[in-house]
């Protein structure tokens, strides 16, 4: 497994739970709270940060224990590991929490773009017919900038840590020009007077403002969140928790001054909620400190939610590696690094977030027996802050339960008058949520049954490291692990008497890509249901040894190394190996029997696949010859074409028209992607169908065949057959060996290969497409 690169010091952990903190909060709650309370808002900021300091004494004690990523969940399946229904819920409660609170600032921000940047009726132009203007609906900005946010989070855009620190820095001078300018509006001893004067005796209001308020202190979670990429995380994660919950209580504690400081003939901007603080900074410091805010404001709540995606596609990934989320969950982006489902569920929830409380439910709606509720973005609030208050209570009672149960642990940080500060802090909890918004709260209840529902219905996947046992740890020849860098390429080995084959044929198509490759052969023994993995142990290490011995024999130029699994899933070992090892390639046999092995490593390995077929031990690639066609797969291949042309292999293009149904080949694209130094014998052939002409071909000329995975398999192969199938089928018969290559392809691609066949369809209906002109030093056969 790729292991976290710790590079955060102090200033940016405290930077990044600073930075997560000064988000919609500060510029949305602050307006609300001083319209409602005055002066009092203070107090129930602090009370709002007195309690979430408790809860962030636990994460800091957690955190100096497992220095990891995973956050509140992760404490909680450590502590709780015997518990899987409440592990489950505190893992789906923060990801709803997370997620609630992006949808949060981005629809806060959404109100600012209508308030402050943009009207909300646009006008069209002329020529668009019968329409004068679009209007906007709510949440339009919102969901707009939760899927460009989501979409630079799954292609692995984030801020690195001296880009946290400076932008950190801007969010803080841009609340200090806001306060300079309202104390030098109405003076420092007009300021002083004003803020004393204006407290009021509502405790009910103040404490329902501290439980609304809650969501902008926990953005101290984010530092625990990221404990594995801080230097010494035991001793740098609880300093920066404490450091930034004190600097934004302070904070936040300066703009309640300045905004209680507004001049009575002003006062009804505060009841403009969400967009008040913009509207009071024209009062104290003119348009043009109006705009810094606006900017500032906006520009927070992007970072901020930027922040929250990032913490719960880390919460959803690591459920998925656990199993209790779809395994899909877990999986790293092949290209980009980053848990691409994960991201991309959370910002699908976002967006449902955001439609459903912003637009499509009205801002009141009266219920039977209830009355009038509120709905919009108080609900929405109150939704964020239930999903956060009540895991942040299971981790109170998680560290209560780990200090009984694992006395022996090492706790570098210790939270004291343990259990009394805890229960505290759990009783705190509970009694903000009975404050916060009665619509908000029956939305989080609904929700979480719902989905505590569906996990039992489905009944949980299991987990990663128990689908598959490494009995037989790879060695390689050399000294210590092979570098992360070279070329490597995983040989997955079924029956060792094949092994000196594929292990060969495998340094062949490395050698064309690196200098120094290397090889990672592997075993796998399945286990039969309900079998204990200690009865397959001993079978699993003879064949091990059986494959070692067969390769010992073997003049083999590239390094190498044999490690036996056993497993219940042969298809998921192979392509989770892949992703532990970050191998480049997957070589294997395309199978007599279990075709459903190959076709789940196809369509689920991280990397691309050559499925190899009819080799002998001393079959060479020499001689090549490529299909013509121009399927992704295809085109994927011509890379390894390219190398292995480069390096003097003959390079043959195989272009047939078949006379049967079949899609025309055009050898144009494929040449035009080949390098100007590769010599390429192109071999037209008329034959009954693709596969035919193919095999005849290289039949009669020898060498190897290569092609493309076909892109139809999945909706043809029971009635007609693939093309490889079929080539497959016309090779063994003529002792031709072939290769069969597969791209490694994503959620768009599996979705392009269903819609293939149609696409296929309409184009033979409406005409073909033009062919491309041949290349001048194409050589004709």
């Amino acid at each position: 497994m790729v292991e976290h690169t710790r590079t955060l010091g102090f200033k940016i952990a405290f930077a990044m739970g600073l930075g997560t903190m000064i988000a919609a909060g500060i510029f949305s709650l602050s307006g609300t709270a001083v319209s409602q309370i005055g002066s009092s808002a203070v107090i129930a900021f602090v009370i709002a940060a007195v309690v979430a300091g408790i809860t962030a004494a636990s994460y800091s004690e957690f955190a100096s224990i497992y220095a990891e990523n995973g956050g509140g969940y992760l404490f909680s399946s450590q502590t709780f590991e015997d518990r899987e229904l409440l592990v489950y819920g505190i893992g789906a409660s923060l990801f709803l929490g997370y997620t609630g609170t992006t949808a949060f600032y981005l629809a806060t921000m959404d109100e600012w773009f209508f308030q402050f940047i943009i009207p909300k009726t646009l006008a069209l132009p002329e020529f668009v017919p019968m329409v004068d203007a679009l209007t906007l609906p709510h949440g339009t900005v919102g969901v707009v900038a939760a899927l460009l946010l989501g979409g630079l989070n799954a292609r692995g855009t984030e801020e690195s840590g001296a880009f946290q620190l400076i932008v950190t820095s801007a969010k803080v001078a841009v609340l200090l020009v806001f306060i300079g300018g309202a104390i030098a509006f109405a003076g420092i001893g007009g300021s002083a007077g004003e803020f004393t004067g204006s407290f009021q005796n509502e405790p009910v209001g103040i404490i329902s403002i501290a439980a609304t308020a809650f969501i902008t202190f926990f953005g101290f979670s984010a530092i625990a969140a990221s404990a594995g990429e801080i230097i010494e995380p035991r001793k740098t994660v609880p300093k920066a928790i404490a450091a930034s919950m004190v600097t934004v209580t302070v904070l936040y504690t300066l703009v309640i001054v300045a905004l209680v400081n507004v001049p009575a003939e002003h006062r009804e901007l505060l009841q403009l909620g969400e967009t008040a603080m913009g509207e009071v900074a024209q009062v104290f410091i003119g348009p043009a400190g109006q705009a810094l805010i606006v900017a500032g404001a906006v520009f927070s709540m992007v970072s901020a939610s930027n922040a929250s995606i990032l913490a719960a596609s880390g919460i959803g990934s690591l459920m998925g590696r656990q199993g209790q989320a779809p395994r899909r969950f877990s999986r790293i982006h092949p290209r980009f690094g980053t848990p691409f489902w994960s991201v991309s569920s959370a910002t699908g929830v976002i967006v449902a977030l955001i439609v459903l409380f912003i637009a499509v439910i009205p801002h009141s709606l009266t219920l039977p027996a209830v009355g009038e509720v509120t709905i919009g973005l108080s609900g929405l609030t109150g939704f964020a802050t239930f999903n956060l208050l009540l895991p942040l209570s299971a981790v109170n009672l998680a560290l209560i339960y780990s200090r009984r149960k694992y006395p022996e642990l090492d706790r570098p940080f210790r939270v004291p008058l343990v259990p009394v500060l805890p229960i505290i802090g759990i009783l705190a909890n509970l009694a903000l949520i009975t404050n916060l918004p009665t619509s908000g709260v029956v939305a989080g209840v609904l929700v979480v049954i719902a989905v505590v529902v569906g996990y039992l219905i489905w009944g949980g996947a299991p987990h990663v490291e128990d689908l598959f046992e490494e009995i037989e740890p790879a060695t390689p020849a050399g000294e210590g692990e092979p570098e992360n860098d070279r070329y490597r390429v995983l040989v997955p080995i079924a029956r060792p008497e094949r092994a000196p084959t594929h292990v060969r044929l495998a340094s062949l198509v490395a050698q064309s890509r690196d200098d120094d490759p290397f090889i990672e052969v592997l075993n796998v023994t399945q286990i039969p249901e309900q079998t204990p993995n200690e009865m397959v142990t001993e079978t699993a290490s003879k064949r091990v040894d059986r494959v070692r011995e067969a390769l010992s024999g073997v003049d083999i130029d590239t390094e190498y190394a044999v490690e036996g699994h056993i497993c219940r899933d042969i298809a998921f070992d192979i392509t989770q190996t892949a992703r532990n090892s970050e191998a480049d390639l997957i070589l294997m046999g395309y199978p007599e029997e279990h075709h459903e092995v190959t076709e789940s490593v196809a369509y689920n390995a991280p990397c691309d696949v050559v499925f190899a077929r009819g080799f002998e031990a001393d079959t060479d690639l020499r001689k090549v010859h490529v299909g013509a066609g121009a399927g992704p797969h295809h085109l994927a291949a011509l890379p390894l074409v390219d190398a292995l042309g480069s390096q003097g292999t003959e390079i043959n293009l195989v272009s047939v028209s078949a006379t049967q149904e079949g899609t025309p080949e055009d050898p144009g694209e494929t040449l035009s992607r080949l390098s100007a130094d590769v010599t390429t014998v192109v071999h037209k052939v008329t034959a009954s169908s693709v596969a035919d002409g193919l095999v005849a071909t290289v039949s009669d000329e020898g060498g190897v065949l290569l092609i493309g995975a076909s892109r139809d398999r999945r909706l043809r192969q029971w009635v007609f057959g693939s093309t490889p199938d079929q080539v497959i089928e016309l090779a063994d018969s003529a002792g031709v060996p072939v290769l069969i290559y597969s791209s490694s392809i994503g959620m768009r691609g599996q979705l392009e290969d269903w819609l293939f066949p149609v696409y296929r369809y309409l184009r033979k209906v409406f005409g073909r497409t033009r062919r491309q002109p041949q290349r001048a030093d194409e050589q004709e056969a």
